[in-house]
């Protein structure tokens, strides 16, 4: 045992402190059986210990020493050990076929969840394109990848600033003299392929509706609604029905967006 341990086991003797733990450890009592094999004299000359709080002390370790567990003899031990090592392989036996059953019901968990999602997945409707529309809209798509966000004119001196844009202007704006280093400005560059131009990702023409009676002038090959944020649940619920009926796509189901 080293120091820190032997203290520690002394200071959990009623009466003494850490203090009295260091002082007997420092005269020579290294264990609790040097304790109890000293006199009450010996005990008495350390600082701090009077005759009464050494006949505590030796009959508190007397206790102690009593209460811990005398060792079995080896022959038994062996004999245990050797009983107890056949139930050990049974358990082994046991845990693989409990792995083999829950490798089972995690396959058929995964097939299961396969099959409700092929089923639960509904393909969404697409419009009817031209090839030059299908080739611009990927066009497009190239163009909006590349081009950067657009910042107003000192966007990054003050906090008061949004990061949205407008247009520079005024007789000392470098950025709308277009001197170096600064921030890119809307141009007509950056602009789609003008077929497509305010078109959806999809390729459908966005119309906004607020009832059931514009669904009548929609063309379900080329035009998708979106129902208006100001529309109750109520006649939200009516125009999908009704949208759904029709084999009109919806681009914001249930409120939210579906892009």
């Amino acid at each position: 045992m080293t120091k820190k341990e032997i203290i520690e086991q002394f200071s959990m003797i009623k009466g003494l402190g850490k203090a009295k733990a260091e002082l007997l450890y420092t005269s020579g009592f290294d264990s609790l059986e040097k304790i109890q094999q000293s006199t009450v004299e010996k005990l008495t000359e350390i600082k701090g210990i009077n005759e009464k709080l050494a006949n505590d002390i030796k009959q508190q370790v007397n206790n102690k020493l009593k209460s811990i567990n005398v060792k079995k003899p080896t022959k038994e031990i062996k004999k245990d050990s050797e009983k107890e090592k056949k139930p050990i392989k049974d358990i082994n036996q046991t845990s693989k076929v409990i792995k083999k059953e829950t490798e089972k019901e995690k396959q058929s968990l995964k097939e299961i969840d396969q099959t409700t999602k092929e089923e639960k997945y509904i393909v969404k409707k697409k419009p009817k394109l031209t090839k030059d529309q299908i080739n611009k809209l990927k066009i497009r798509k190239q163009i909006k990848k590349r081009t950067p966000k657009f910042l107003r004119e000192e966007w990054f001196r003050y906090k008061r600033i949004p990061n949205n844009w407008r247009r520079p202007d005024g007789i000392t704006s470098k950025m709308r003299i277009n001197l170096k280093y600064r921030p890119n400005k809307v141009r007509v560059g950056y602009r789609g392929p003008k077929e497509v131009r305010g078109l959806h990702p999809s390729g459908f023409e966005e119309v906004l509706i607020h009832n059931i009676a514009e669904l009548k002038n929609i063309d379900q090959t080329k035009q998708a609604i979106r129902i208006g944020s100001k529309v109750g649940t109520k006649k939200r619920l009516e125009i999908e029905k009704k949208a759904e009926n029709l084999e009109i796509r919806i681009l914001n189901i249930g409120g939210r967006k579906n892009d």
